[in-house]
């Protein structure tokens, strides 16, 4: 463990330091990152303006959900697309050979030796929309306590359903469009489940996991969850976790390299 943590550290410092050689992107992630957010509150406000709300979410809270997809939507552009959108480069130039080569994990070279700063506008919002939500909802700090597992749990999903998709390069070369499609989908995720007819929400839930990841965690916050729901979030990371790992090894033998 102790030596995927230096790993880790050398592969972090050297990516931050080359992204930081073009700064003004920064600047460009930040607006790009302020107008998608307030795309999704003039979006919200659509519904709620009227005194219409969501089936059991009440303004504020609905802002907890769309708080928990501006987290996850962050941690998506700082770690899962700068990493895991290149697994096609990867296969097509055959400079996979080199990863498998060296004497470490794959799964955990291609998931990590790449992050980008330029997902931290939305983290920064999404906590900001988190703390405001919680202020209005007088939430206290055993609130967020409460949130933290399903949160990362839900990001351990989102991680896991990126990378399968990513695998299947190996078979299907150009996948942009698949990934584009689950990054589609992940879009529900900016509102409360209840917000969708039942044949929605049983494909939200059983079939894309948008709910676990971010419906579950604010209604683990409001304190509105069951450890039933809680209990299935940790279930479903972990079998989904296990399931990327062997189908990356799987895939793995049907790999021939581009470059010989």
């Amino acid at each position: 463990m102790g030596r995927y943590l230096r790993v880790l550290g050398l592969f972090w410092s050297t990516a931050i330091a080359a992204e930081l050689e073009y700064r003004l992107n920064f600047l460009l992630a930040t607006l790009t990152s302020l107008g998608g957010l307030a795309g999704s509150l003039f979006g919200l406000f659509l519904f709620y303006r009227t005194g219409y709300q969501f089936p059991g979410w009440s303004w504020a809270q609905a802002l907890l959900v769309l708080g928990f997809f501006t987290l996850l939507q962050g941690f998506a552009a700082t770690l899962l697309s700068p990493n895991l959108s290149r697994i096609v480069t990867q296969v097509q130039q055959g400079t996979l050979d080199f990863v498998l080569l060296k004497p470490i994990s794959s799964q955990f070279w291609l998931s990590t030796r790449a992050v980008s700063p330029w997902g931290l506008p939305d983290l920064i919002f999404g906590l900001t929309l988190l703390a405001y939500a919680g202020q209005q909802l007088s939430l206290g700090w055993s609130a967020y306590l409460l949130a933290l597992p399903p949160l990362l749990l839900g990001a351990l999903t989102l991680y896991s359903l990126w990378f399968m998709l990513g695998a299947t390069s190996i078979w299907f070369v150009k996948i942009y469009n698949v990934t584009e499609v689950l990054r589609s989908l992940l879009e529900a995720g900016r509102f409360p489940i209840t917000a969708y007819p039942m044949a929605y929400r049983l494909f939200f839930t059983f079939v894309i996991p948008v709910a676990f990841l971010t419906t579950v965690p604010a209604q683990t916050m409001l304190q509105q969850s069951s450890w039933g729901w809680l209990l299935a979030s940790a279930l479903l990371a972990l079998v989904l976790l296990g399931v990327a790992n062997r189908f990356w090894r799987f895939a793995l033998r049907f790999y021939t390299s581009a470059s010989s």
